[in-house]
């Protein structure tokens, strides 16, 4: 996977940096496992705006993926990799003996033709799914549940793993992409790997309406407006604004958001990495 420039022929290409997408193999997706997805622009049932800077982008469908990984013991061949508009990562297209055909986010390194199962007792190589009681220790996992046989909920993203740190009881130390490690319980999936499309975040846009094309319509910065639309309005020539805080007063920088009541505080080991000096 690899980042290329384009000539600056035009303003937007000028500072674009796109992907080359060299690890896909088609482009046309599985009719199958494609469902509508609707958009909201941001309005709710009234058609009153309730969430700002959302609207337009280009119309897409949803791509089924199988985060459940459920279907143990059953070898599975790997057909395509695909582009998915939804996420970051890309996606590979797979199919059981049975001629079952299912999407999974695509681990990178993973070809067409690899051979990738699920359950107990399966090789820890890339692209198998298997419990946390059974990844060797040390090992780069994506796709990690939270609770037992709900699905992939952690490390989906785009060049994105984490690492199992150790077992202790019913709990598997797992270091997470944002630095933090907690406690999964051992009886969660995982896929072995690190996910697709590690270069994502070289990429440079280029130009606002390719941010349109997204769905992401244009925000304005609170210092910019009037005092009687953001608390951080108004002033004499460029003020500062003050503490930053959002529209609704509360503090951008600093303030604890997390519910100290919440059941799962008591899994995490240590906090995520923190962006203070």
């Amino acid at each position: 996977m690899s980042v290329k420039k384009y000539r600056p022929v035009t303003p937007g290409l000028r500072t674009r940096i796109g992907n080359t997408f060299a690890e896909l193999t088609t482009d046309k997706p599985e009719k199958s496992l494609l469902a509508p997805l609707k958009k909201s622009g941001g309005r709710n049932g009234t058609g009153k705006m309730t969430i700002r800077q959302k609207g337009g982008g280009h119309k897409r469908r949803y791509r089924v993926i199988d985060f459940k990984r459920n279907n143990d013991g059953v070898v599975a061949t790997v057909l395509t990799i695909e582009y998915d508009p939804n996420r970051t990562a890309f996606i590979a297209l797979a199919e059981y003996t049975d001629g079952t055909k299912f999407y999974i986010i695509a681990p990178h390194g993973l070809k067409v033709g690899d051979k990738i199962e699920s359950g107990k007792g399966v090789a820890p190589k890339v692209g198998n799914a298997m419990l946390l009681s059974e990844v060797p220790l040390g090992s780069s996992i994506h796709a990690i549940e939270l609770q037992p046989g709900k699905g992939a909920a952690l490390s989906r993203a785009a060049g994105t793993n984490g690492t199992l740190m150790g077992r202790e009881g019913r709990y598997a130390s797992v270091k997470l992409p944002s630095g933090e490690v907690r406690r999964i319980l051992l009886t969660c999936r995982a896929t072995i790997g690190s996910t697709s499309n590690p270069d994502h975040g070289l990429e440079v846009l280029g130009k606002a309406g390719r941010k349109r094309w997204l769905g992401r319509r244009p925000r304005v910065r609170g210092v910019a407006m009037n005092p009687v639309d953001h608390p951080m309005g108004g002033g004499e020539g460029r003020a500062s604004g003050g503490h930053p805080r959002s529209r609704t007063g509360i503090m951008a920088k600093g303030q604890k958001t997390r519910n100290n009541k919440k059941h799962s505080t008591n899994l995490i080991i240590s906090k995520r990495k923190s962006s203070k000096k």
